[in-house]
């Protein structure tokens, strides 16, 4: 029944294991740093927590524009058109850089917004410092977005997952020494772990750079770059791709990150369960992330191509493997959902006794809420990244604005009130958003393909 959508899952898989292989040593570094600093107190967790927060708002602003960069590579590819493809990249490396110094800006300037937010005062008064050093980390990393979505464009996505795991394994180690002050270092608590971020973000660079600078394929794009050298035509292009791909990816971040706010509302151990909760879920989303990269790249290609019966059926096939593993996941929440939350906090601390037991609780029922919205997550950010590969952008900007803003985060606000659900209700506010966007997105797809393929006569 579905052997013409299994046989495309090799080939998908090869495509998608290095993005997730990549993402998840981002999410895994998450995991390892939240453990570090849980062994430090809730407090401590949840400052991490509010400092990530502003960060990961200015992330999805230029992770979201570095997407253009793909798609416009992807068909180039296809049509074996050189120059075509190193301009896409160049402008789109260019355009980067300028927007990773406008969000470090924007970050200096945000930050005496925690002072407003009716955050814990200790929460806040640890998160100032981490943030002012994580914030610099946001400039490396969205220069490397722009390599990497070259790189995923001419579908070389092992690059981009080497850099990050070389990098990743920096991070673990020198979060540890410097969060404990081991081996001589001295102990820095959670600025230890901006610092080893920082580090950590730079090597990535300097080896996604390398790696393709000594690639036969890549090596005449990312060689005698003139980034000066402007043509207004493809900046506009990109922009126009760029703009709206950062709006969709902000309305989400922005949603969770909102929650995390709203958590710090109802007090520090809370907002600590809530980042237990966030992290354990952003693992298994980043298998989603690497399937929505595929299908960004492939619907890409088969646009290239003007294969439209092709492309939707490629594209259905990636989304089936998105819903075996959303799945899966789902289950594992659901059994594990006691058991999760114990590894990020020490519960033989006498002094946090009590604090941690009640983090442990609250992020429990927390994951339950995950399990259910596991399908719909991988759902729409699936079908994100396949319109993306049809350069269709602007009408899904609005259906996930209207999904997350309209309908998900008031239904947050109202049943997250203390007196309501609490921190469960901010969660189903989130399960609300995502069921949503992901009908209107699947619906926004098969629209557009049905129309390529009828006007093109293809039966």
């Amino acid at each position: 029944m579905f052997t013409h959508l299994t046989k495309e899952f090799s080939y998908n898989w090869k495509l998608a294991y290095p993005v997730i292989m990549g993402m998840l040593g981002h999410t895994f570094v998450g995991l390892v740093d939240n453990i570090m600093v849980g062994q430090l107190g809730s407090a401590e967790l949840a400052a991490v927590s509010l400092g990530n927060s502003f960060l990961f708002i200015a992330m999805s602003l230029g992770i979201g524009f570095s997407t253009a960069i793909t798609p416009l590579v992807a068909e180039a590819d296809s049509e074996n058109d050189f120059k075509k493809g190193k301009s896409a990249f160049k402008h789109g490396l260019f355009l980067c850089i300028v927007l990773s110094l406008l969000l470090y800006v924007l970050i200096l300037l945000a930050k005496p917004l925690m002072y407003f937010m009716k955050q814990p005062e200790e929460v806040v008064v640890l998160a100032m410092p981490y943030l002012n050093i994580v914030a610099i980390s946001l400039i490396p990393l969205i220069i490397f977005q722009g390599f990497k979505q070259f790189s995923d464009g001419l579908s070389l996505t092992k690059h981009a997952m080497y850099a990050t795991i070389f990098a990743n394994i920096l991070n673990v180690a020198f979060n540890y020494v410097l969060i404990f002050g081991k081996f001589g270092f001295p102990k820095l608590g959670i600025i230890g772990a901006g610092i080893g971020t920082l580090i950590s973000r730079l090597a990535m660079i300097i080896i996604i750079w390398f790696l393709l600078k000594n690639h036969k394929k890549a090596h005449a794009f990312v060689s005698g770059v003139k980034l000066f050298v402007l043509d207004n035509s493809m900046l506009k292009k990109i922009i126009n791709l760029g703009l709206p791909s950062a709006l969709q990816m902000f309305f989400e971040v922005a949603i969770f990150t909102a929650a995390i706010w709203l958590s710090g509302a109802l007090g520090k151990n809370a907002q600590a369960a809530n980042q237990i909760a966030l992290n354990l879920s952003s693992m298994t989303f980043m298998i989603a992330m690497g399937l929505s990269v595929t299908a960004m790249i492939r619907v890409g290609n088969q646009k290239g191509l003007k294969n439209y019966v092709e492309l939707q059926r490629i594209a259905k096939s990636i989304f089936l493997m998105g819903i075996l593993f959303a799945s899966f996941f789902a289950l594992l929440f659901l059994v594990f959902h006691d058991v999760f939350p114990t590894f990020y906090l020490d519960l033989k601390d006498i002094n946090n006794y009590l604090d941690n037991q009640e983090v442990v609780a609250i992020a429990s029922k927390l994951l339950l809420v995950a399990a259910l919205f596991q399908i719909s997550d991988s759902i729409q950010v699936v079908f994100l990244g396949a319109l993306r590969g049809l350069q269709d952008v602007k009408i899904p900007t609005l259906m996930t604005f209207i999904s997350y803003w309209v309908i998900g985060f008031p239904t947050s606000y109202f049943l997250g009130q203390e007196d309501v659900y609490g921190s469960t209700g901010i969660w189903i506010g989130l399960l609300v958003g995502l069921g949503s966007a992901s009908i209107f997105l699947y619906l926004r797809f098969i629209y557009l393909t049905n129309r390529l393929i009828q006007t093109h006569n293809i039966s």
